[in-house]
């Protein structure tokens, strides 16, 4: 991590229209506000030859460490960024009707991109349709590609995972994590 946390700032979750969140995340971060977008490697043959590239994990969506003033700012005040706007928390209202933009949690921000740094291709962005808990214990990945992460077992894809719960946005699914590298979190 490379944000110190601080009360006034949390992390809003931008849309960026037509897949303009790297541009956007520029445009942030060359105005001092750290970001994150979750990548993942894929693998696409292109005349015969294997291609190796990034994807953006959750298309059109960006994260941002920033203060409410700023985050309002890029999206009402920022001609340069017409075509970004909040992602609203469609299970809250405010004080007039309406729903607020949706800010995830700094602990689980920090799972989040714990996960998802090490742009694994195995990584999911998963209906909880698709998850099948184990339990609900809470648990954490003591070896491997994604150790420090705490999340719920699932089978995923036939595969035994941690996944990360993202509040208003979805599950993360890690790659196959075998059982001898999980701990139990008390």
């Amino acid at each position: 991590m490379s944000y110190a946390e601080t009360p006034e700032k949390k992390w809003y979750v931008f849309r960026a229209s037509y897949g303009r969140e790297n541009l956007a995340s520029d445009y942030l971060v060359d105005d001092g506000t750290y970001t994150y977008i979750a990548k993942k490697y894929v693998e696409k043959y292109v005349k015969g030859k294997r291609k190796r590239y990034l994807q953006n994990l959750i298309s059109n969506l960006l994260f941002a460490y920033t203060t409410e003033e700023k985050a309002y700012a890029y999206v009402q005040q920022t001609p340069e960024l017409s075509w970004l706007s909040f992602y609203y928390n469609h299970f809250e209202t405010d004080d007039h009707q309406k729903n607020p933009p949706l800010t995830v949690s700094c602990e689980e921000m920090r799972q989040f991109i714990l996960a998802t740094c090490n742009r694994n291709k195995h990584l999911l962005y998963v209906d909880p349709s698709q998850c099948h808990f184990k339990s609900g214990d809470i648990v954490r990945v003591v070896d491997g590609p994604f150790l420090g992460v705490e999340g719920r077992v699932a089978r995923v894809s036939g595969q035994q995972r941690v996944v990360i719960s993202l509040s208003g946005i979805g599950l993360i699914s890690t790659a196959y994590i075998p059982t001898a590298f999980i701990q139990k979190k008390e």
